[in-house]
């Protein structure tokens, strides 16, 4: 039983979705709809790169949704890196290609979609560089990184709060980032009312607890949990670039 439960635990979402793809096993289109709701800006985003309207950006996310929902560009799009993220811009790209001029437009406030957007904040500091026909692509991968980095911090924090450890974790979570020889621990430690040596173990314990998380996020964007690391690497070269 123990050893079913870790197997159970150790399935990605994206391994999910492929399951339901290729085997007909259920609960992939949740599992994709989950993927989909966490990391839809990247698209909006790289629609608006290349030069799309926000009100056509909108269009082409949403009809993107009901398309891949609808399951149509999974017999065609490569999957042999094993990426959601790869999976998903490629099959973006070709659906802005191909498939949306041959397709009825979801009406502007019309259409039930089943995700959260906010388009607003995807539209935060975002810069059009159409001049450079690469920049758009990086870019993508550069905002796939903060969306996945982010919801790792919402994450995080929101298990802090249900710990009631929330106020040690703002005074924290400026240490998630930052380099281990510049942490202010005399100064963490009079804000949380404690000795520097237990704010140094808080600290090591919630960078570590965030790594975990890192690596938690990552994998479930990823056929092959063996790629974890691999995956880390090429996000953080997209966030220093």
């Amino acid at each position: 039983m123990e050893k079913q439960k870790r197997s159970n635990f150790a399935t990605t979402r994206w391994t999910l979705v492929e399951r339901a793809v290729h085997r007909g096993e259920t609960g992939g289109m949740e599992a994709l709809g989950e993927l989909l709701q966490a990391y839809w800006q990247p698209l909006y985003r790289h629609a608006r790169r290349k030069g799309k309207s926000k009100e056509d950006a909108q269009d082409l996310v949403q009809g993107f949704y009901a398309h891949l929902m609808a399951g149509s560009p999974f017999a065609s799009v490569d999957r042999s890196r094993g990426r959601f993220r790869s999976f998903l811009l490629g099959a973006f790209t070709n659906y802005m290609i191909n498939d949306w001029h041959h397709e009825n437009r979801l009406k502007r406030g019309g259409g039930e979609v089943p995700l959260s957007l906010d388009w607003e904040q995807a539209e935060t500091g975002l810069r059009l560089e159409i001049a450079d026909e690469h920049t758009p692509e990086r870019e993508f991968d550069r905002d796939w990184a903060h969306s996945l980095l982010r919801r790792v911090m919402q994450e995080l924090e929101e298990g802090c709060r249900r710990e009631g450890s929330l106020l040690q974790f703002e005074h924290l979570r400026t240490t998630l980032t930052a380099d281990s020889a510049k942490v202010p621990y005399a100064d963490l430690a009079a804000k949380l009312d404690t000795s520097e040596g237990a704010a140094r173990v808080a600290v090591h314990r919630l960078r570590k607890r965030y790594r975990q998380l890192l690596r938690d996020e990552i994998g479930r964007t990823l056929e092959e949990a063996g790629s974890v690391e691999e995956e880390m690497a090429s996000l953080f070269a997209a966030l220093a670039n």
